[in-house]
């Protein structure tokens, strides 16, 4: 049985707004406290050591890709390693999406219920913000890809606002002295951010839906560059103002904002980033919403996903609200146990597939569209 088509077709610069906040959109925030506690003064370096596993995972996607240009990883898996083993496959991504999507929906809601709605119920913001994802995602790549083309630009802009007017306060000597104790804590400090690089991995479902698929390794490389630059100057600059104190924050970019004070006038510019997390996180959670259905869709074989939408909606709602007691376990699982689930999924089953590939030598039918 078919399934029905992604609804429309993208050009590689959506496919770019739409990778960009899947990998940093929730990293600004979270990722370089984590960093800190390995890196220490290291920390802008580690998103540059991290960079190379989401070149790895982006080249082992592009090159199933290619043998299998009309495909997903849902169907090329059980083309490679039988129908079984590749149902098993999808499930594993069925149950990784699900699992991201809740855990993405908490994020958000402890974020904003912890920081300007204390008086809201969590389930309230996560319920909002999932009927709005809902709404987009049964609009079809086409309105994911447009929406990341309005947004992403808007929160690049106001990262780099909030990065400038905070700009005063930095310290450089705060960076002194570098490499004290050589390559290694930098290096264990991108441990975490590797496990967000290879989110990249969501590019292999893009792919067959590209209107120019000739561009799509290029964009997928750009967008991993600029990730790499942005998260490097977010460290750098939470670094510079913070020191060592910056492990002990939840979000130090939030309390980097808090610093913010111009002639007694523009100060406390929380909203700044308040509309990055909010803008980011809707298209990332989209991305892993829309995911998960095409992935549930393909596994089950049906011919049209639409009408999973909501039903999946509330199983991403019911696995926010279990997926941690509280914020202090989710950070704690999101920088230990969560990184090598990441990893393994988004790395190391894509490996696996490419390896049988070479192995037998499997390539799947030229491409319909170009």
């Amino acid at each position: 049985m078919s399934i029905m088509p992604y609804n429309g077709k993208i050009t590689p610069v959506q496919m770019a707004f739409l990778l960009h906040p899947t990998i940093v959109a929730t990293a600004l925030l979270l990722v370089p406290a984590m960093t800190e506690r390995h890196a220490g003064r290291d920390m802008w370096l580690s998103p540059l050591w991290a960079l190379m596993a989401g070149f790895a995972t982006l080249l082992t996607a592009w090159a199933l890709h290619k043998r299998f240009p009309d495909d997903t990883p849902i169907e090329y898996s059980e083309r490679l390693v039988g129908k079984t083993a590749g149902k098993i496959i999808g499930v594993l991504f069925i149950f990784f999406y699900w699992h991201g999507s809740g855990s993405l929906l908490r994020e958000y809601g402890e974020f904003v219920s912890g920081t300007f709605l204390m008086e809201t119920p969590t389930e309230v913001i996560m319920g909002g913000m999932l009927i709005i994802a809902a709404y987009a995602v049964r609009g079809g790549i086409e309105v994911l890809g447009r929406c990341a083309q309005i947004m992403v630009p808007v929160v690049v802009v106001l990262f780099m606002t909030l990065i400038l007017l905070v700009s005063r306060n930095l310290d450089p000597y705060k960076l002194l002295p570098m490499l004290e104790f050589g390559i290694l804590p930098s290096l264990k400090g991108s441990i975490v951010p590797q496990s967000w690089f290879s989110e990249i991995i969501a590019a292999a479902f893009l792919l067959p839906s590209l209107t120019d698929r000739s561009k799509g390794l290029r964009w997928g490389v750009i967008t991993l560059l600029f990730v790499a630059v942005i998260l490097s100057l977010t460290n750098l600059t939470v670094l510079m103002l913070f020191g060592e104190l910056a492990g002990r924050l939840v979000y130090p970019v939030m309390s980097a904002a808090r610093y913010i004070e111009i002639a007694d006038f523009l100060e406390h510019l929380e909203a700044i980033v308040m509309a990055i997390w909010v803008f980011g996180t809707f298209i990332k959670i989209v991305v892993f919403y829309f995911l998960l259905v095409q992935c549930t869709a393909r596994v089950i074989g049906l011919s049209d996903w639409r009408p999973i939408v909501l039903p999946v909606g509330l199983l991403i709602l019911i696995s926010g609200i279990w997926t941690a007691p509280n914020l202090q376990q989710l950070v704690h699982a999101l920088g230990t146990s969560i990184v090598f689930e990441l990893l393994l999924i988004q790395l190391g089953i894509p490996l696996l597939l490419l390896a049988v590939a070479l192995i037998r030598g499997k390539k799947g039918a030229p491409a319909t569209a170009k």
